[in-house]
């Protein structure tokens, strides 16, 4: 099981995994310190990523702002590696958490999916690997909205850092890449199944009671449950699916393209 890595493993990683978190969310403030089952969120989250065996270790990556104060001392607390940087330049904070350790492959992982998928991380690692990606991801138009995950080799995200300009492209870690198929090859894991429709990311209050009822309906008794058993809960209590069924996929995203400079 992955770990935080130490001063003296640093050299040797091959996979590190960083999830991006804060508390400053506009929607939902402090959505990865809201307790589940007495525990925050962003800890489910990570014990959840700690089971991907392809991981050589998992950090949180949070902004310098003084509102994620809260998340440095819950990593500390758990044990977990923290690094804080830009509040806004996000590209910028990633690219200086995944620098000491020069990995390899980079996982970037997002603070609002709880529900992430170890088998999924696994799978995507492997399908870098196999096709020498510059960027590998699933093919999120076939699975749940918050399963989200990037493959990146240090190699490829320090170029990204080097050359992105666009604020959208310092603001989303991968946009710079994936938005040049002319220059980097793009890799998209696809399912066997269109499972798109589910929502399971954590922007909105339903959501995030959705997730919470999830734990509380799986955890206590399988702290491992998968994502298999969250679609056959999800069948059994239809009731659960549409408590977030109202809002859209990428609204995010859709504000900060809006925000570039109109181009010539």
């Amino acid at each position: 099981m992955p770990t935080s890595p130490d001063a003296h493993a640093k050299s040797a990683l091959k996979v590190l995994a960083i999830l991006q978190a804060r508390a400053s969310s506009s929607r939902l403030p402090g959505k990865v310190l809201k307790p589940i089952l007495g525990r925050p969120m962003l800890i489910h989250e990570l014990e959840r990523a700690r089971r991907a065996h392809a991981l050589d270790a998992v950090i949180v990556a949070t902004s310098d702002d003084p509102s994620d104060d809260a998340i440095e001392a819950l990593c500390a607390t758990a044990g977990v590696g923290c690094f804080r940087g830009s509040l806004h330049d996000v590209l910028d904070r990633f690219y200086q958490a995944a620098r000491p350790f020069r990995p390899e492959l980079v996982v970037r992982l997002l603070g609002d999916c709880p529900l992430l998928d170890p088998e999924l991380i696994d799978r995507v690692v492997a399908f870098q690997r196999a096709g020498k990606f510059d960027l590998a991801g699933a093919e999120m138009t076939m699975f749940p909205d918050g399963l989200d995950l990037d493959v990146i080799p240090f190699a490829v995200l320090e170029e990204a850092w080097r050359s992105a300009v666009r604020p959208s492209d310092r603001e989303h870690v991968s946009l710079f890449i994936t938005r040049q198929p002319e220059r980097y090859r793009v890799g998209l894991l696809k399912n066997d199944v269109d499972l798109s429709h589910h929502r399971w990311t954590v922007d909105e209050p339903e959501d995030f009671e959705m997730v919470r009822r999830i734990y509380e309906a799986l955890y206590p008794s399988n702290p491992a449950f998968t994502t298999r058993d969250i679609l056959n809960l999800l069948a059994a209590r239809p009731e659960l699916y549409q408590l977030n069924r109202k809002f859209r996929r990428n609204e995010g995203l859709e504000r900060s393209l809006a925000q570039d400079p109109k181009e010539e």
